[in-house]
Protein backbone atom coordinates (compact mmCIF):
# COMPACT_ATOMS: atom_id res chain seq x y z
CA UNK A 1 0.00 0.00 0.00
CA UNK A 2 1.49 3.20 -0.81
CA UNK A 3 2.14 6.02 1.92
CA UNK A 4 0.26 9.05 2.95
CA UNK A 5 3.10 11.15 1.22
CA UNK A 6 2.57 9.23 -2.20
CA UNK A 7 -1.28 9.46 -1.98
CA UNK A 8 -0.36 13.20 -1.73
CA UNK A 9 2.32 13.45 -4.70
CA UNK A 10 -0.38 11.82 -6.97
CA UNK A 11 -3.25 14.11 -6.01
CA UNK A 12 -0.74 17.28 -6.57
CA UNK A 13 0.41 15.66 -10.10
CA UNK A 14 -3.31 14.95 -11.13
CA UNK A 15 -4.72 18.69 -10.18
CA UNK A 16 -1.96 19.59 -12.29
CA UNK A 17 -2.30 17.42 -15.13
CA UNK A 18 -5.89 19.10 -15.15
CA UNK A 19 -5.08 22.76 -14.99
CA UNK A 20 -2.47 21.83 -17.99
CA UNK A 21 -5.41 20.07 -19.97
CA UNK A 22 -7.93 23.55 -19.30
CA UNK A 23 -9.93 22.99 -16.20
CA UNK A 24 -10.09 26.18 -13.90
CA UNK A 25 -9.62 24.57 -10.82
CA UNK A 26 -9.30 20.79 -9.76
CA UNK A 27 -9.57 18.83 -6.66
CA UNK A 28 -8.10 15.53 -5.83
CA UNK A 29 -8.60 12.70 -3.38
CA UNK A 30 -6.46 9.87 -2.97
CA UNK A 31 -7.81 6.58 -0.97
CA UNK A 32 -5.34 3.26 -0.01
CA UNK A 33 -6.38 0.67 2.33
CA UNK A 34 -4.89 -2.76 3.58
CA UNK A 35 -6.60 -5.04 5.62
CA UNK A 36 -6.28 -8.54 7.11
CA UNK A 37 -8.76 -10.98 9.08
CA UNK A 38 -8.93 -14.04 10.31
CA UNK A 39 -12.15 -16.50 11.22
CA UNK A 40 -12.55 -19.84 12.87
CA UNK A 41 -15.47 -21.46 13.69
CA UNK A 42 -15.84 -24.28 16.21
CA UNK A 43 -12.11 -24.19 17.24
CA UNK A 44 -10.93 -24.59 13.61
CA UNK A 45 -9.85 -21.99 10.79
CA UNK A 46 -12.12 -20.89 8.38
CA UNK A 47 -10.64 -18.13 6.49
CA UNK A 48 -8.00 -15.85 6.11
CA UNK A 49 -8.62 -13.01 3.74
CA UNK A 50 -6.23 -10.07 3.01
CA UNK A 51 -7.28 -7.09 0.60
CA UNK A 52 -5.72 -4.00 -0.45
CA UNK A 53 -6.70 -1.14 -2.37
CA UNK A 54 -5.45 2.11 -4.63
CA UNK A 55 -8.18 4.47 -5.62
CA UNK A 56 -7.71 8.46 -7.11
CA UNK A 57 -10.38 10.79 -7.86
CA UNK A 58 -10.12 14.03 -9.74
CA UNK A 59 -12.79 16.60 -9.72
CA UNK A 60 -12.58 19.46 -12.43
CA UNK A 61 -14.05 22.81 -13.18
CA UNK A 62 -14.80 24.81 -15.99
CA UNK A 63 -16.06 27.95 -15.76
CA UNK A 64 -19.33 26.83 -13.68
CA UNK A 65 -19.38 23.58 -14.62
CA UNK A 66 -18.04 20.52 -13.50
CA UNK A 67 -17.55 16.73 -13.87
CA UNK A 68 -15.70 13.78 -11.42
CA UNK A 69 -14.13 11.01 -12.68
CA UNK A 70 -12.05 8.09 -10.13
CA UNK A 71 -9.40 5.44 -11.23
CA UNK A 72 -7.37 2.74 -9.97
CA UNK A 73 -4.45 2.99 -12.39
CA UNK A 74 -1.86 5.15 -10.84
CA UNK A 75 0.18 4.89 -13.91
CA UNK A 76 1.21 8.67 -15.21
CA UNK A 77 -0.22 7.96 -18.90
CA UNK A 78 -3.56 6.91 -16.80
CA UNK A 79 -3.89 9.68 -15.14
CA UNK A 80 -2.88 11.59 -18.19
CA UNK A 81 -6.08 10.20 -19.66
CA UNK A 82 -8.23 10.74 -16.61
CA UNK A 83 -7.28 14.19 -16.34
CA UNK A 84 -8.34 14.81 -20.34
CA UNK A 85 -11.29 12.73 -20.29
CA UNK A 86 -12.23 15.09 -16.82
CA UNK A 87 -11.66 18.35 -18.34
CA UNK A 88 -13.97 17.18 -21.19
CA UNK A 89 -17.11 15.71 -19.36
CA UNK A 90 -16.62 19.37 -17.48
CA UNK A 91 -17.32 21.35 -20.47
CA UNK A 92 -20.62 19.75 -21.77
CA UNK A 93 -21.81 19.53 -18.46
CA UNK A 94 -24.73 21.74 -16.93
CA UNK A 95 -23.76 24.69 -14.94
CA UNK A 96 -23.63 24.36 -11.15
CA UNK A 97 -23.97 27.61 -9.59
CA UNK A 98 -23.33 26.19 -6.02
CA UNK A 99 -20.15 24.16 -7.00
CA UNK A 100 -16.61 25.07 -6.33
CA UNK A 101 -13.84 24.75 -4.19
CA UNK A 102 -13.90 26.10 -0.83
CA UNK A 103 -12.68 29.31 0.16
CA UNK A 104 -8.56 29.47 0.41
CA UNK A 105 -9.17 31.58 3.49
CA UNK A 106 -10.98 29.01 5.23
CA UNK A 107 -8.54 25.95 4.35
CA UNK A 108 -6.89 24.16 7.44
CA UNK A 109 -3.39 25.41 7.58
CA UNK A 110 -2.10 24.60 11.45
CA UNK A 111 -0.19 21.82 12.52
CA UNK A 112 -1.71 18.50 12.01
CA UNK A 113 -2.64 17.59 15.80
CA UNK A 114 -1.47 14.01 17.35
CA UNK A 115 -4.91 12.49 17.12
CA UNK A 116 -3.22 8.81 17.73
CA UNK A 117 -5.36 7.27 14.85
CA UNK A 118 -2.95 3.75 14.65
CA UNK A 119 -0.62 2.12 16.78
CA UNK A 120 2.51 0.98 15.14
CA UNK A 121 1.99 -3.12 15.95
CA UNK A 122 0.50 -4.89 12.91
CA UNK A 123 -0.59 -8.12 14.46
CA UNK A 124 0.68 -11.70 12.50
CA UNK A 125 -1.94 -13.89 11.17
CA UNK A 126 -1.15 -16.58 13.85
CA UNK A 127 -1.88 -13.80 16.80
CA UNK A 128 -4.95 -12.73 14.88
CA UNK A 129 -6.06 -16.39 14.76
CA UNK A 130 -5.60 -16.76 18.60
CA UNK A 131 -7.64 -13.49 19.25
CA UNK A 132 -10.75 -14.93 17.28
CA UNK A 133 -10.56 -18.28 19.14
CA UNK A 134 -10.19 -16.89 22.56
CA UNK A 135 -13.40 -15.11 21.44
CA UNK A 136 -15.23 -17.94 19.83
CA UNK A 137 -14.78 -20.59 22.81
CA UNK A 138 -15.54 -17.80 25.48
CA UNK A 139 -19.10 -17.06 23.15
CA UNK A 140 -19.07 -21.24 23.48
CA UNK A 141 -18.70 -21.81 26.59
CA UNK A 142 -22.10 -19.83 27.78
CA UNK A 143 -24.61 -22.30 28.93
CA UNK A 144 -27.36 -22.74 26.20
CA UNK A 145 -24.92 -21.72 23.53
CA UNK A 146 -25.42 -24.87 21.18
CA UNK A 147 -23.59 -23.89 17.94
CA UNK A 148 -21.49 -20.79 16.20
CA UNK A 149 -21.06 -19.16 13.09
CA UNK A 150 -17.53 -18.14 14.22
CA UNK A 151 -15.05 -15.44 16.15
CA UNK A 152 -13.23 -12.91 13.76
CA UNK A 153 -9.98 -10.73 14.42
CA UNK A 154 -9.02 -8.36 11.91
CA UNK A 155 -6.69 -5.57 11.18
CA UNK A 156 -6.78 -2.40 8.83
CA UNK A 157 -4.50 0.62 7.38
CA UNK A 158 -5.60 3.16 5.43
CA UNK A 159 -4.45 6.70 3.98
CA UNK A 160 -6.25 9.39 2.84
CA UNK A 161 -4.84 12.41 0.97
CA UNK A 162 -6.77 15.57 -0.77
CA UNK A 163 -4.83 18.43 -3.07
CA UNK A 164 -7.05 21.57 -4.43
CA UNK A 165 -5.06 23.71 -7.33
CA UNK A 166 -5.25 26.57 -4.76
CA UNK A 167 -2.17 25.48 -3.02
CA UNK A 168 -3.98 22.94 -0.09
CA UNK A 169 -2.25 19.43 -0.03
CA UNK A 170 -2.45 17.46 3.42
CA UNK A 171 -2.91 13.86 4.40
CA UNK A 172 -3.51 11.60 6.80
CA UNK A 173 -3.68 7.97 7.73
CA UNK A 174 -4.74 5.12 10.78
CA UNK A 175 -5.28 1.73 12.03
CA UNK A 176 -8.44 -0.16 13.04
CA UNK A 177 -8.26 -3.10 15.21
CA UNK A 178 -11.40 -5.48 15.49
CA UNK A 179 -12.35 -8.67 17.24
CA UNK A 180 -16.18 -10.28 17.20
CA UNK A 181 -18.19 -13.40 17.66
CA UNK A 182 -21.41 -14.71 16.75
CA UNK A 183 -23.26 -17.77 17.86
CA UNK A 184 -26.52 -19.96 17.90
CA UNK A 185 -28.54 -20.71 21.15
CA UNK A 186 -31.58 -22.86 21.54
CA UNK A 187 -32.24 -26.09 19.56
CA UNK A 188 -34.79 -26.94 16.75
CA UNK A 189 -37.35 -23.98 16.03
CA UNK A 190 -36.31 -21.63 18.98
CA UNK A 191 -32.47 -21.35 17.61
CA UNK A 192 -31.22 -17.63 18.24
CA UNK A 193 -28.42 -15.80 17.21
CA UNK A 194 -26.80 -12.79 18.45
CA UNK A 195 -23.32 -11.61 18.14
CA UNK A 196 -20.68 -9.12 19.57
CA UNK A 197 -18.07 -6.82 18.62
CA UNK A 198 -15.35 -4.23 18.92
CA UNK A 199 -13.43 -2.20 16.65
CA UNK A 200 -10.41 0.23 18.40
CA UNK A 201 -7.56 2.53 16.95
CA UNK A 202 -5.02 0.93 19.48
CA UNK A 203 -4.70 -2.80 19.26
CA UNK A 204 -4.08 -2.33 23.54
CA UNK A 205 -7.73 -0.81 23.75
CA UNK A 206 -9.05 -4.14 22.70
CA UNK A 207 -11.12 -5.80 25.69
CA UNK A 208 -10.25 -8.96 26.55
CA UNK A 209 -11.53 -11.75 23.95
CA UNK A 210 -12.90 -13.36 26.44
CA UNK A 211 -15.47 -10.37 27.20
CA UNK A 212 -16.50 -10.51 23.33
CA UNK A 213 -17.22 -14.07 23.65
CA UNK A 214 -19.15 -14.02 26.79
CA UNK A 215 -21.22 -11.11 25.72
CA UNK A 216 -22.31 -12.71 22.11
CA UNK A 217 -23.16 -16.29 23.91
CA UNK A 218 -24.91 -14.11 26.48
CA UNK A 219 -26.99 -12.46 24.16
CA UNK A 220 -27.69 -15.79 22.04
CA UNK A 221 -29.11 -16.98 25.33
CA UNK A 222 -31.34 -14.42 26.27
CA UNK A 223 -33.58 -14.49 23.54
CA UNK A 224 -34.07 -17.98 23.64
CA UNK A 225 -37.58 -18.74 24.10
CA UNK A 226 -39.36 -14.98 22.52
CA UNK A 227 -42.69 -14.71 22.31
CA UNK A 228 -44.80 -11.68 20.99
CA UNK A 229 -46.13 -9.21 22.76
CA UNK A 230 -50.10 -7.53 22.74
CA UNK A 231 -50.18 -4.38 20.91
CA UNK A 232 -50.59 -1.30 22.08
CA UNK A 233 -48.56 1.88 23.33
CA UNK A 234 -45.84 1.75 26.20
CA UNK A 235 -42.78 2.78 27.25
CA UNK A 236 -39.75 1.48 24.54
CA UNK A 237 -36.50 1.65 26.01
CA UNK A 238 -33.69 1.51 23.50
CA UNK A 239 -29.94 -0.30 23.96
CA UNK A 240 -27.47 1.75 23.24
CA UNK A 241 -26.25 -0.71 20.34
CA UNK A 242 -29.11 0.12 18.79
CA UNK A 243 -30.37 3.53 20.20
CA UNK A 244 -27.28 4.63 18.08
CA UNK A 245 -29.08 3.98 14.94
CA UNK A 246 -31.94 7.02 15.71
CA UNK A 247 -29.41 9.03 17.06
CA UNK A 248 -28.06 9.02 13.18
CA UNK A 249 -31.46 9.84 11.40
CA UNK A 250 -31.08 13.21 13.19
CA UNK A 251 -27.77 13.66 11.71
CA UNK A 252 -28.79 12.33 8.41
CA UNK A 253 -31.84 14.81 8.41
CA UNK A 254 -29.10 17.94 9.36
CA UNK A 255 -27.16 17.65 6.12
CA UNK A 256 -26.79 20.72 4.57
CA UNK A 257 -27.92 18.70 0.70
CA UNK A 258 -31.07 17.11 2.22
CA UNK A 259 -31.87 20.44 3.59
CA UNK A 260 -30.94 22.07 0.25
CA UNK A 261 -33.24 19.77 -1.75
CA UNK A 262 -36.25 20.14 1.00
CA UNK A 263 -35.44 16.25 2.04
CA UNK A 264 -35.54 16.12 5.42
CA UNK A 265 -38.22 15.95 8.00
CA UNK A 266 -36.16 19.32 10.31
CA UNK A 267 -36.88 21.53 7.42
CA UNK A 268 -38.05 24.97 9.03
CA UNK A 269 -37.64 22.96 12.43
CA UNK A 270 -34.17 24.55 12.97
CA UNK A 271 -35.37 27.04 16.14
CA UNK A 272 -37.72 24.36 17.36
CA UNK A 273 -37.38 22.38 20.89
CA UNK A 274 -36.80 18.87 19.43
CA UNK A 275 -35.73 17.20 22.50
CA UNK A 276 -36.05 18.09 26.45
CA UNK A 277 -33.97 20.84 27.09
CA UNK A 278 -31.63 18.80 28.93
CA UNK A 279 -30.54 16.79 25.91
CA UNK A 280 -27.45 17.66 24.55
CA UNK A 281 -25.62 16.66 21.20
CA UNK A 282 -21.98 17.37 20.75
CA UNK A 283 -19.56 16.04 18.08
CA UNK A 284 -15.67 15.45 18.83
CA UNK A 285 -13.85 15.27 15.99
CA UNK A 286 -10.27 15.80 17.34
CA UNK A 287 -10.76 12.88 20.07
CA UNK A 288 -7.59 11.03 20.22
CA UNK A 289 -7.84 7.70 18.95
CA UNK A 290 -11.80 8.32 17.72
CA UNK A 291 -13.35 6.04 15.21
CA UNK A 292 -13.91 9.06 13.47
CA UNK A 293 -11.65 11.72 14.18
CA UNK A 294 -9.74 14.22 11.59
CA UNK A 295 -8.38 17.42 11.53
CA UNK A 296 -9.80 18.28 8.26
CA UNK A 297 -12.63 17.38 6.05
CA UNK A 298 -13.07 16.49 2.31
CA UNK A 299 -12.90 19.82 1.35
CA UNK A 300 -9.94 20.74 3.47
CA UNK A 301 -11.70 22.91 6.10
CA UNK A 302 -10.35 22.46 9.71
CA UNK A 303 -12.38 20.18 11.81
CA UNK A 304 -13.48 21.31 15.53
CA UNK A 305 -15.72 20.42 18.65
CA UNK A 306 -19.16 21.30 18.31
CA UNK A 307 -22.48 21.41 19.85
CA UNK A 308 -24.77 20.05 17.26
CA UNK A 309 -27.93 20.31 20.15
CA UNK A 310 -28.13 22.15 22.76
CA UNK A 311 -30.76 22.85 25.49
CA UNK A 312 -32.76 20.73 23.35
CA UNK A 313 -32.51 22.84 20.33
CA UNK A 314 -30.45 22.32 16.84
CA UNK A 315 -27.39 24.72 16.44
CA UNK A 316 -27.58 24.27 12.71
CA UNK A 317 -27.10 22.11 9.56
CA UNK A 318 -24.22 20.64 8.52
CA UNK A 319 -22.82 21.72 5.38
CA UNK A 320 -19.95 21.47 2.53
CA UNK A 321 -19.40 24.17 -0.32
CA UNK A 322 -22.54 23.44 -2.35
CA UNK A 323 -25.24 23.04 0.35
CA UNK A 324 -23.72 26.22 2.21
CA UNK A 325 -23.66 28.15 -1.21
CA UNK A 326 -27.04 27.00 -1.80
CA UNK A 327 -28.30 27.71 1.76
CA UNK A 328 -26.66 31.30 2.28
CA UNK A 329 -24.49 29.57 5.22
CA UNK A 330 -20.99 29.03 6.62
CA UNK A 331 -19.04 25.85 6.19
CA UNK A 332 -19.04 23.49 9.27
CA UNK A 333 -16.37 21.71 8.35
CA UNK A 334 -18.66 18.29 7.69
CA UNK A 335 -18.00 17.32 3.86
CA UNK A 336 -17.21 13.80 3.03
CA UNK A 337 -15.09 12.46 -0.08
CA UNK A 338 -14.86 8.95 -1.01
CA UNK A 339 -12.69 7.59 -4.11
CA UNK A 340 -14.51 9.45 -6.72
CA UNK A 341 -17.72 11.99 -6.99
CA UNK A 342 -18.80 15.05 -5.53
CA UNK A 343 -18.14 15.93 -1.73
CA UNK A 344 -20.96 14.76 0.72
CA UNK A 345 -21.50 14.95 4.18
CA UNK A 346 -20.01 13.49 6.94
CA UNK A 347 -19.10 13.86 10.54
CA UNK A 348 -16.25 13.32 13.40
CA UNK A 349 -17.52 10.92 16.87
CA UNK A 350 -20.35 12.49 18.31
CA UNK A 351 -22.09 11.54 21.24
CA UNK A 352 -25.39 12.07 23.20
CA UNK A 353 -24.63 13.03 26.49
CA UNK A 354 -26.08 11.02 29.01
CA UNK A 355 -28.50 11.50 31.61
CA UNK A 356 -28.22 11.45 35.34
CA UNK A 357 -29.98 8.65 35.94
CA UNK A 358 -29.19 4.64 36.39
CA UNK A 359 -30.41 2.04 33.71
CA UNK A 360 -32.51 0.56 36.70
CA UNK A 361 -34.06 4.07 37.84
CA UNK A 362 -35.10 4.48 34.22
CA UNK A 363 -37.17 1.62 33.83
CA UNK A 364 -37.74 1.37 37.48
CA UNK A 365 -41.61 2.96 36.78
CA UNK A 366 -42.40 0.80 33.75
CA UNK A 367 -45.28 -1.21 34.91
CA UNK A 368 -45.80 -3.00 31.14
CA UNK A 369 -42.74 -2.07 28.17
CA UNK A 370 -40.22 -3.09 26.02
CA UNK A 371 -36.47 -3.22 26.08
CA UNK A 372 -35.50 -3.16 22.32
CA UNK A 373 -31.64 -5.25 21.54
CA UNK A 374 -32.62 -5.70 17.99
CA UNK A 375 -33.87 -3.67 15.05
CA UNK A 376 -34.41 -4.64 11.72
CA UNK A 377 -36.24 -3.27 8.42
CA UNK A 378 -36.09 -0.18 6.69
CA UNK A 379 -38.85 1.97 7.96
CA UNK A 380 -37.70 5.33 8.52
CA UNK A 381 -38.57 8.17 6.09
CA UNK A 382 -36.36 10.93 6.46
CA UNK A 383 -37.97 13.26 4.78
CA UNK A 384 -41.69 12.57 6.80
CA UNK A 385 -39.93 11.84 9.79
CA UNK A 386 -41.93 8.68 10.13
CA UNK A 387 -40.46 5.54 11.92
CA UNK A 388 -41.63 2.18 11.98
CA UNK A 389 -39.01 -0.60 12.48
CA UNK A 390 -39.20 -4.07 13.24
CA UNK A 391 -37.70 -5.43 16.97
CA UNK A 392 -36.67 -7.64 19.03
CA UNK A 393 -35.60 -7.82 22.81
CA UNK A 394 -36.83 -7.81 26.67
CA UNK A 395 -40.54 -7.29 28.32
CA UNK A 396 -40.05 -4.74 30.96
CA UNK A 397 -42.68 -5.85 33.56
CA UNK A 398 -42.95 -3.76 37.36
CA UNK A 399 -39.66 -1.96 36.37
CA UNK A 400 -37.61 -5.38 35.50
CA UNK A 401 -36.34 -7.08 32.79
CA UNK A 402 -38.88 -10.13 31.96
CA UNK A 403 -39.24 -12.54 28.61
CA UNK A 404 -36.91 -12.28 25.48
CA UNK A 405 -39.81 -11.06 22.63
CA UNK A 406 -39.59 -11.26 18.93
CA UNK A 407 -41.51 -11.02 15.78
CA UNK A 408 -42.82 -7.52 16.92
CA UNK A 409 -43.10 -3.72 15.29
CA UNK A 410 -42.41 -0.28 17.32
CA UNK A 411 -43.59 2.53 15.43
CA UNK A 412 -44.05 6.85 15.81
CA UNK A 413 -42.46 9.38 14.44
CA UNK A 414 -39.24 10.54 15.03
CA UNK A 415 -40.33 14.52 16.15
CA UNK A 416 -42.11 12.67 18.53
CA UNK A 417 -39.53 10.54 19.48
CA UNK A 418 -36.81 12.90 20.25
CA UNK A 419 -39.08 15.02 22.40
CA UNK A 420 -40.08 12.49 24.90
CA UNK A 421 -36.61 10.95 24.88
CA UNK A 422 -34.75 10.10 28.30
CA UNK A 423 -31.18 9.55 28.51
CA UNK A 424 -29.65 7.42 31.26
CA UNK A 425 -26.20 7.86 33.03
CA UNK A 426 -24.47 4.71 31.08
CA UNK A 427 -22.66 6.81 28.04
CA UNK A 428 -19.62 4.65 26.87
CA UNK A 429 -17.36 5.94 23.52
CA UNK A 430 -17.34 2.69 21.60
CA UNK A 431 -18.31 3.67 18.69
CA UNK A 432 -18.42 6.45 15.83
CA UNK A 433 -22.00 7.55 17.23
CA UNK A 434 -22.57 6.91 20.81
CA UNK A 435 -25.64 7.49 23.42
CA UNK A 436 -26.58 5.63 26.60
CA UNK A 437 -29.21 3.80 27.05
CA UNK A 438 -32.92 6.03 26.80
CA UNK A 439 -36.30 6.02 27.04
CA UNK A 440 -39.23 6.95 25.08
CA UNK A 441 -42.89 6.91 25.87
CA UNK A 442 -45.64 6.12 24.21
CA UNK A 443 -44.53 4.09 21.36
CA UNK A 444 -46.80 2.09 19.18
CA UNK A 445 -46.17 -1.35 19.56
CA UNK A 446 -47.44 -3.91 17.27
CA UNK A 447 -47.30 -7.71 17.93
CA UNK A 448 -50.00 -10.39 18.80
Amino acid sequence: MIASEQALERCCQLVELARSKGADAADAVCRASTSESVSVRLGALEDVERSESEEIGLRVFVGRRSSSIHTSDFGAEGLAVLAERAVEMARLAPEDPYAGLAPEDRLFNGDMPDLELSDASEPSPHALRELALASEDAARAVAGVTNSNGGTAGYSRAVFGLATSHGFARGHGGGLHSLSASVVAGEGADKQTDYAYRTTRYRSDLPDPADIGREAGERAVRKVGSGSIGSGRMPVVFDPRVGSGVLGHLLSAMSGPSIARKASFLLEREGEQLFDSAIRVVEQPLRRRGLRSRAFDGEGIACVDRVLVDGGRLTGWLTNVASAAQLGLGLTGHAGRGGGGSPGIALGNVILEPGSVSVAELIADIEDGLFVTGLFGQGVNLVTGDYSRGATGLRIRKGELAEPVAEITIASTLPEMFRALVPANDLELLHGIDVPTFRIDNMAVAGE
